[in-house]
């Protein structure tokens, strides 16, 4: 079995849910979570129609469950894991009845797919934004890898975890270090042997501290600490919660400097504009897919007028800046240096061996190693091989904004198959799927409000509002209206959403904030309107 939680893949990962749909028809159960009752919902041997915010209580309360019906893998967790007694005692609370109350999902159905998931022969879970858009999100993603321990559904074939990832290349970011607190292939910034590695291969000091999110960039620039920024195939301006706050932020910095393809709204406030080549057609290098397999990308094209690739532009800054760095003549130089830096995860990897056997998952430590197929494989060994594996103890907390009088409908935005996130990429395409933005209701909710199909109204939260034509949408829950980021040039979305985020790992809560609807006129042009200082949680 397979479950679909936050995640409306036949939209936005259309490929992998082709290769789903080939799994349903041989007998794969789908599981969908979802408050809509999404085109990917539709294939589910059962839909779970969960209450916004509340997945922790029914990844609690299905591991409860599964404790209670002594389904839950005790040689497993016994060997690979540790902090179960911890965990068993704090969803001891989240009943069936508990679930049911705060999720809105039948009891009886949470038992069901409890048990289902537990007896099942390999079953794997997988989400996306729907999870991770939170204020809460490091906390949803634990929930469900408590789950996977409990059962021994991970490190094995048909079993795991899968965070389907948004863009080409996320997760090749993450392995070579785009994120604030790690070096390539993962390595803490704070382990001094670890840094003193890296200080004597690249001949300079490591500050052993972690470095900023970009939410935490954002909240430094409001402090007046961050004045410079440099941006790399990012679109902020259109991207980020609260976008008024975030063009007066970067408005105001003393130095702006974009990297990118396109000309997007944040090039637009750019003091300098660096024009790249297009990675996937114009450049050499390496990417790195969801199953964690390393493919060689190869130069098709190149670039055009003064775009220019992104190795040697970086490596000439630095040199301006004082920085001795090295001469690099192709990406695989710049890949061999990796190799030998995180050779743990790419040391096998050579250009030659990624070229023959068209890819190689990692970790692949030496030339003689295969890769691995399945990463945790080691949590079967016995004895384990490495550190266990922990459960966290992490507790249902509702979304920051909860719909009142004022405020009575929970706004939740998401994407369509026939965009992709603000439309730099996307937008300059024609589409026989393409329609224009929309507020989606269900039409029970629409026809008490007093409006019609197509009505155009003012969609308001209290940071701002814009207007938007209705559109009826059986699939939207009661209570729920959806709408896109596809089209910010013409309908602002995120002046709406709130800029409530997660500490842990500084993930925006899109998917939750209260809004109004109020009808205008026939023929009211399309407008955004943002409400002066409101812009906090």
């Amino acid at each position: 079995m397979l479950f679909l939680w936050g995640s409306n893949a036949r939209e936005t990962h259309p490929i992998f849910f082709h290769h789903l749909l080939k799994g349903i028809h041989r007998g794969t159960k789908l599981i969908s979570v979802d408050p809509r009752h999404t085109v990917s919902a539709q294939w589910a041997h059962r839909y779970m129609p969960i209450r916004i915010g509340s997945d922790i209580a029914l990844a609690n309360a299905i591991g409860r469950e599964i404790i209670a019906s002594d389904l839950h893998d005790r040689a497993f967790i016994a060997n690979a894991t540790v902090g179960f007694d911890a965990y068993r005692d704090a969803v001891d609370r989240y009943t069936l009845e508990f679930a049911e109350r705060e999720t809105g999902i039948d009891r009886g159905l949470i038992r069901e797919v409890a048990h289902l998931y537990a007896r099942a022969g390999r079953a794997m879970i997988c989400w996306t934004l729907g999870i991770t858009e939170h204020h809460n999100a490091v906390d949803n993603v634990l929930s469900l890898i408590n789950l996977s321990l409990l059962t021994g559904h991970i490190g094995k074939y048909g079993s795991g975890l899968n965070p389907l990832r948004g863009q080409n290349n996320v997760q090749g970011g993450g392995d070579m270090g785009a994120i604030p607190n790690r070096f390539v292939g993962f390595q803490d910034i704070r382990d001094p042997e670890i840094c003193k590695k890296f200080e004597q291969a690249w001949g300079v000091p490591q500050r052993p501290e972690y470095g900023m999110t970009m939410t935490e960039m954002f909240e430094a620039m409001e402090h007046g600490t961050m004045r410079s920024l440099f941006v790399i195939g990012e679109n902020p301006v259109q991207s980020e919660a609260d976008q008024h706050k975030t063009r007066k932020l970067l408005s105001g910095l003393d130095h702006l400097v974009v990297f990118d393809v396109f000309m997007t709204k944040t090039a637009e406030l750019a003091d300098v504009i660096l024009p790249s080549a297009a990675g996937w057609c114009e450049s050499e290098g390496t990417v790195v897919n969801s199953e964690r397999r390393v493919q060689r990308m190869r130069k098709a094209l190149e670039p055009p007028g003064e775009a220019r690739e992104e190795i040697p532009v970086l490596c000439e800054i630095a040199r301006r800046l004082g920085g001795n760095w090295p001469e690099y003549h192709s990406s695989e130089q710049v890949w061999d240096e990796i190799r030998e830096l995180a050779p743990a995860m790419f040391g096998g990897m050579s250009y030659a061996r990624l070229e023959a056997e068209q890819g190689l998952r990692w970790p692949c430590p030496d030339e003689s190693h295969p890769g691995a197929m399945f990463l945790h494989e080691r949590l079967w060994h016995e004895p384990r091989s490495g550190p266990p594996a922990p459960f966290a103890v992490v507790e249902n907390e509702p979304p920051i904004e909860l719909p009142d009088d004022e405020y009575p409908f929970v706004l939740t935005t998401g994407r369509r198959l026939s965009d992709y996130n603000t439309g730099v990429q996307s937008g300059g395409f024609d589409s026989p799927l393409r329609r224009s933005e929309s507020v989606d209701m269900h039409p029970d909710d629409a026809r008490e409000q007093g409006f019609t199909n197509g009505q155009r109204v003012r969609v308001s939260t209290r940071r701002g509002s814009v207007i938007a034509p209705v559109r009826f949408d059986r699939t939207v829950q009661r209570g729920i209206v959806f709408m896109t980021f596809h089209f910010q040039d013409d309908i602002s979305v995120n002046e709406l959403t709130i800029d409530a985020t997660d500490p842990k790992a500084g993930t925006a809560e899109f998917k939750a904030c209260a809004v109004k609807l109020e009808p205008l006129g026939v023929d009211a042009p399309a407008e955004t309107r943002v409400h002066a200082g409101a812009h906090g949680n």
